[in-house]
């Protein structure tokens, strides 16, 4: 209580904010109120410290982003300027508003100093946006609007002592608002649309590059009502203070994790602190990385071996996989991956057979894009060999056909065969969110399964079948691809990503048959 009384104390003599302030702030204003939590259980949930481990935090100094956006602006030259800005609205929100405000483009490279701009998807941000157009398409790719009179959205009422504590602290006056809860708030960012450029830099083509909330919108669970918090920010148990300042107790506390699929870069995060001015301590960092994991694995999708037959000398069986999220699996950035990874052990132990199995370097053996740039492992409906792998992922290629991994040259998807979303009607799925390179009837909404017939001769029984999801936020190909562009932040990711690759994927589900 006296900790809380001084805070209170200083917060009340901050002076007053200029008549026509900046509309964000950062984010170290809001911790001074809203660190320092505890639940019921005496366990940290303070919102800052939870938000700045996320990659929402983070979003700015993702090496991997920064790789991508300067490949992006060496392989568009007359359109370095406008990647830079449409780049930066998503991962630099802050900063970018404020130069979009005073005439010009945002920037990504000028700004990695500044502190607005590395605050990332800060907290007054998200707490910024009105409600106005969300959930349409003028709201996708960051065309979010801000509240103009420095109001600040939560899901809680607040009394008039309160709003002038805080008013005095921020600046900002806070109010009730039942949008900050919906999934178009997150929509707006996480319904990505970008352009495919020409030599001159003109706009050539549009390509969904990441849409999970439109899948969402296409699957069971917004009719059923859950929405992108319910998994991403879930709510504790009971009721819980959400500012050490005349804290109140108020229910449906959301902790500010973020958890999303990207286990990988908080460990790098963590291991090139120093490099990537990282904020957030070892620790922190740590506890966000596993507690994605954990939401991955208890959350993402089963998977079970099923219908198993030895006759003779061939065994067949199935593997079934059955998608837990509210959207495809995996989703997001066009870099994840997931794929089945299943072996075959006879009665001494020998392994007859293997599918999908990783190596050290993040490449999956069998894969013909992880081989070779050019190519891409396609959808199979039937497995034969340990050649062929089934492997949940999109796949762009340019105007010409050609596979690639660069966004402005991608115009189209070849193959996108991540499972569905429970409640998903492929057969009316909108052409943003469609279905490429399947044919087979076994994939449909909220799973897949695919048929494995292997030659079992001269193997001793019983036979163990092990089959597992494997996952991976950024793929081998997607890497590599980045270690082509003579780059100081290309060279810099490819280096931490081949010192970290042996531990960039993750078991999501696995199941095992014995056959006698």
């Amino acid at each position: 209580m006296v900790g809380s009384a001084l805070l209170l104390a200083a917060v009340l003599t901050v002076p007053a904010q200029a008549a026509t302030p900046a509309p964000f702030t950062p984010s170290t204003e809001c911790m001074a109120c809203h660190n320092g939590l505890t639940n019921a259980a005496g366990e940290d949930v303070s919102i800052g410290s939870n938000w700045r481990a996320s990659m929402m935090a983070n979003a700015a100094r993702d090496p991997y982003w920064q790789a991508a956006v300067r490949r992006e602006t060496l392989d568009h030259p007359a359109a370095a300027a406008a990647i830079e800005d449409e780049c930066s609205a998503c991962h630099m929100p802050a900063m970018r508003f404020q130069q979009k405000a005073a005439g010009q483009k945002g920037a990504v490279f000028a700004n990695l100093a500044v502190p607005l701009a590395v605050d990332g998807v800060s907290c007054s941000v998200c707490h910024s946006i009105s409600p106005e157009a969300l959930g349409s398409r003028e709201s996708f790719t960051a065309g979010f609007r801000v509240s103009q009179q420095r109001t600040v959205f939560g899901p809680h009422a607040i009394d008039a002592g309160r709003r002038r504590v805080m008013g005095s602290a921020s600046g900002f006056s806070p109010a009730a608002a039942p949008h900050i809860r919906s999934s178009e708030v997150c929509g707006t960012c996480h319904t990505l649309f970008t352009h495919a450029l020409d030599a001159d830099g003109k706009v050539a083509g549009e390509l969904p590059e990441q849409t999970p909330y439109l899948e969402w919108k296409e699957s069971a669970y917004p009719r059923e009502g859950t929405g992108c918090q319910d998994c991403h920010m879930p709510p504790l148990d009971g009721d819980n203070a959400i500012s050490a300042v005349l804290p109140k107790q108020r229910p449906h506390f959301s902790i500010h994790e973020f958890r999303g699929g990207n286990f990988f870069m908080p460990r790098m995060l963590s291991r090139y602190a120093g490099d990537l001015a990282v904020v957030a301590s070892p620790a922190e960092l740590d506890s966000t990385a596993r507690a994605t994991l954990d939401h991955l694995r208890s959350s993402a999708a089963r998977i079970a071996v099923d219908g198993v037959k030895l006759d003779g000398d061939s065994l067949t069986f199935g593997v079934a996989v059955t998608n837990l999220a509210g959207h495809k699996l995996p989703s997001g950035y066009p870099s994840r991956r997931a794929w089945l990874h299943v072996t075959i052990t006879d009665a001494e132990g020998r392994r007859i057979f293997e599918s999908g199995a990783i190596t050290a370097s993040g490449a999956i053996r069998g894969n013909d894009a992880d081989d070779d740039a050019l190519l891409f492992e396609p959808h199979h409906a039937t497995i034969a060999s340990p050649e062929q792998v089934q492997i949940y992922e999109s796949i762009m290629v340019d105007a010409s056909g050609r596979v690639t991994t660069g966004l402005l040259q991608g115009v189209r998807y070849v193959k996108d065969n991540r499972v569905l979303p429970r409640g998903f009607d492929r057969a009316a799925a909108p052409h943003d969110v469609a279905v490429h390179g399947v044919t087979d009837d076994d994939f449909a909404g909220g799973a897949d399964r695919t048929q494995y017939s292997i030659d079992a001769a001269a193997a001793a029984k019983p036979l163990t079948i092990s089959a597992e999801l494997l996952y991976q936020p950024v793929a081998y190909r997607w890497a590599q691809n980045l270690g082509r562009t003579r780059s100081a932040e290309a060279e810099r990711f490819v280096r931490y990503y081949d010192s970290m690759a042996a531990a960039s994927s993750v078991s999501l589900a696995r199941d095992e048959r014995v056959v006698q």
